[in-house]
């Protein structure tokens, strides 16, 4: 009873400072489960402790999929190198430098260490380890395989973060240059104009009509501006926390964006990159097929293939076949299915999806490149008509007058 009693002790990590034998001054790390007990294992080991103090576990930037990703792969790394799975935990949470991160893997170790399968504790953490990463797990310590599939795991984790950057500094550019744009016409609307407005009183004569139209602007942006931004601000939040909470909404908007004329091609080919990688991946661990496309929706990260794997799933679990399933759903190019459809014939379906997965991916790369190329003139040709619009008209009177004197 008191063995188990003292298994049941949670245990943190401590950083101490001491001087040994030789008075050289000392610093390490030590798990346990008080300072009492640091001080006494110190002690016997010949060190003078000075100062034993808990590790601060509290506050840190919230964790993220990249930080997920190292973990793993260094997880797999050490497993393969044939390092304890719990001492693994103690070198990658001692080498974090992100505390909430530290605290996690700690109550991850703690957990593991009472008995609770790996794949377990991960399911405790649902925010940072989704379902296809515990499945993933679970499938590799019953095979006996878990640095094998950690290893794949981290490979996958990698390309999708890869592939979400790519997105992501492709849709930067444009709405950061629509953003300023819109701050700079504010300005000019709200704090220009009116001093443009004032000299054309005092001209006395008639105004052009593009003239009146951005003056009549202007007074509308100086008397609700205040309206136009708070409702403007107000509507983006409510936009997202309606797209989070309503499936109808995310359907709605994903299609829109698989139709967008610049962007819809690019966001089409990630979905299709990801969700072959998911499925390859979850393929290559041996998860059934019917089980593995439970993940694979929600990974393709659209709500549109999200809908699709579900009607795939049904129709797989009555009997279909996978790439008939696929060419039914109106999603896929013809290409996924062509490499589908020779993976199921030549039992390779794992390896076929991942070739997608690449060669996908790497459309995304060479698009991402000529995107800006593509968008530059079309910003430029945007912004001069606004812009040079706004400066035309209110130089308008002043031509005018000039051609009168």
């Amino acid at each position: 009873m008191a063995t188990a009693a003292a298994k049941k002790v949670k245990e943190f990590i401590f950083e101490w400072e001491g001087k040994d034998r030789n008075g050289k001054a000392v610093r390490g790390e030590m798990r346990s489960g008080g300072e009492a007990a640091v001080s006494a294992s110190l002690r016997r080991q010949g060190i003078l402790v000075n100062k034993v103090k808990k590790r601060r576990s509290s506050g840190g930037k919230s964790i993220k999929g990249k930080d997920i990703a190292v973990f793993t792969r260094q997880l797999a790394t050490m497993l393969k190198a044939g390092v304890p799975l719990l001492q693994a935990f103690d070198i990658v949470a001692r080498g974090s430098p992100n505390p909430r991160l530290t605290r996690m893997l700690t109550d991850i170790r703690s957990d593991v260490e009472t008995g609770t399968s790996l794949s377990g504790a991960f399911r405790k953490h649902p925010l940072q380890f989704d379902a296809l990463y515990c499945n993933l797990v679970e499938a590799g310590e019953a095979a006996g395989i878990l640095e094998t599939l950690l290893e794949r795991l981290a490979h996958y984790q990698e390309k999708t973060i890869e592939l979400q950057n790519k997105i992501r500094s492709a849709l930067i550019y444009p709405i950061s240059v629509l953003v300023v744009a819109f701050i700079v016409v504010a300005v000019i609307m709200i704090f220009v104009i009116p001093s443009f407005k004032d000299i054309f009183k005092s001209f006395g004569a008639d105004l052009p009509a593009p003239t009146l139209v951005v003056i009549a602007m202007s007074e509308f942006f100086v008397e609700y501006w205040l309206l136009i931004f708070g409702g403007l601000g107000f509507g983006i939040y409510m936009l997202i926390q309606s797209w989070r909470r309503s499936p109808k909404l995310q359907m709605t908007m994903d299609r829109v964006m698989l139709k967008l004329p610049i962007f819809g091609p690019l966001i089409h080919k990630a979905a299709v990159a990801r969700w072959s990688r998911t499925l390859s991946t979850m393929f290559a661990a041996g998860v059934p097929l019917v089980e593995a496309l439970d993940s694979v929706g929600g990974a393709a990260g659209n709500a549109v293939f999200s809908a699709a794997t579900e009607q795939i799933q049904r129709d797989v679990a009555t009997g279909s076949g996978l790439t008939s399933s696929m060419q039914a759903s109106g999603v896929f190019p013809n290409m996924v299915l062509q490499m589908s459809a020779i993976g199921e014939e030549s039992g390779s379906l794992d390896q076929m999806l991942s070739k997608v997965a690449d060669f996908y991916e790497q459309e995304v790369d060479e698009a991402v490149k000529g995107l800006s190329t593509l968008m530059e003139p079309i910003i430029i040709v945007v912004l001069g008509t606004i812009i040079g619009g706004i400066v035309v008209s209110m130089y308008l009177p002043i031509f005018k007058l000039g051609q009168v004197v």
